[in-house]
């Protein structure tokens, strides 16, 4: 249950916001409570508005690697303010940050900053499908890349925690366009691509899915993805929005060392201010507006305020930060498989660098209907009992859970505790 600070605003809330909040998932609704409203975050904590002190394992579904209210980070923001908040002109600024990403991927030799990973991922597939002429693209059940009217199909995140993959609104001739194929089956991939190749404009991925909740690619999947894609004349594209600069400095492509044709990011590389960006191979972001025939713009794209913030944080992107982040998520990860062993839970831990799972299922998770063999109300169990022990874990078995460099050996230790008694009760 939420404090009663929080339920006096999700009252007020629900009579002015749909569902009380501006993104499905915050509502709560598939663990069974109602949301806790947060007043201020600092390193790896929350205060609800009650001010009771939360672990996150969220950090704002992603993007603060580095803990909340970063000192250096918010720095970098108050020295930047005073020049103004927004000129809808170019800045020296908006080059920093796009060399610093074409640095950082080596794929992407052009970027174009947006606002959201929504925008990323839908100026990315309509630059491929401008640049094949193609109508055709092929995403995998359960990835959820933004909200999209073409992308809403199968979709993870919040619309799998709903039960409903496919979104009302979405005109069945946008969603026609769209094919769909399981994670991690080469074959249904192979398979598709010697019938439908020719009309394949983008294949679009995220290389680590976080929106059914943790799912690993099997090696050779996506070297699969980059390879058919070559060989058809259709785009591959990385949907690192949420493992760029995650799962390495150069995100999961760079962790493996895979180049994809072109590359959305957010999150991370916004310092938690909205931003984001897409970009890929210089031929195909040549076709992008004002240099070629493929619309897109924005008014808040390359916010000063924001790059400042984005820059701020990826120049503190370092080894000892990723060497910290694995060491933490083996701790957490070892100390969850043996919490739910001692509880005789059946439960399948799911984790890759500093993003982590757990499934209320035997396992392995390796594709969407693995996924939806979960136990959802024993999670929603765990998610309130967690609560109530001071931890903020994802409000949804389909949500990948977050760490960052702000957290604590102590602070892991105490998650395990407290998952400990949770499964114990739940």
């Amino acid at each position: 249950m939420s404090d009663p600070v929080s339920k006096e605003l999700f009252a007020r809330a629900q009579k002015v916001i749909p569902g009380g909040v501006n993104s499905p998932v915050r509502a709560f609704r598939s663990v069974g409570g109602e949301p806790v409203f947060i007043r201020r975050a600092e390193g790896a904590y929350l205060y609800g508005a009650d001010g009771a002190k939360y672990t996150d394992y969220i950090g704002s579904w992603g993007p603060m690697i580095l803990g909340h209210a970063h000192p250096e980070v918010l720095e970098a923001i108050r020295q930047a303010l005073p020049n103004g908040t927004s000129f809808g002109a170019p800045t020296e600024l908006e080059v920093r940050f796009a060399e610093t990403l074409c640095a950082i991927y080596p794929s992407m030799e052009m970027v174009r900053a947006v606002s959201s990973g929504t925008e990323a991922t839908m100026a990315a597939l309509r630059a491929a499908r401008g640049f094949t002429g193609r109508d055709a693209i092929l995403k995998f059940e359960g990835c959820y890349h933004g909200h999209a009217d073409f992308l809403l199909v199968k979709a993870g995140s919040g619309a799998m925690t709903l039960g409903v993959p496919d979104s009302a609104g979405v005109p069945a001739s946008t969603a026609s366009s769209t094919l769909t194929l399981p994670f991690n089956d080469v074959g249904a991939l192979e398979a598709l691509f010697r019938t439908e190749g020719s009309r394949i404009a983008a294949v679009i991925c995220e290389p680590v899915v976080g929106n059914m909740g943790l799912v690993i690619p099997e090696p050779g999947f996506l070297e699969a993805i980059i390879d058919l894609c070559k060989k058809h004349g259709a785009v591959s594209i990385f949907d690192e929005v949420m493992t760029g600069c995650r799962l390495s400095r150069g995100g999961y492509q760079g962790r493996a060392g895979l180049s994809p044709d072109m590359t959305c990011l957010g999150k991370i590389v916004g310092g938690g201010l909205p931003l984001a960006a897409y970009g890929g191979r210089r031929d195909i972001m040549s076709k992008i507006a004002p240099l070629g025939p493929v619309y897109q713009a924005g008014t808040l794209s390359g916010n000063p305020i924001a790059v400042t913030a984005g820059l701020a944080t990826l120049e503190r992107l370092n080894d000892a930060l990723y060497t910290k982040l694995e060491a933490l998520g083996a701790r957490l990860e070892a100390g969850l498989v043996s919490a739910a062993k001692d509880a005789g839970v059946d439960a399948y831990v799911a984790r890759l660098g500093s993003m982590i799972t757990l499934y209320f299922q035997k396992g392995p998770v390796k594709n969407f209907a693995d996924a939806m063999k979960s136990d959802t109300k024993r999670f929603g169990a765990f998610h309130g009992k967690m609560l109530e022990r001071g931890q903020y874990w994802p409000p949804s078995q389909f949500e990948a859970a977050f760490f960052s460099g702000a957290h604590t050996e102590a602070d892991i230790d105490a998650t395990i505790a407290a998952a400990r008694e949770s499964l114990r009760v739940g």
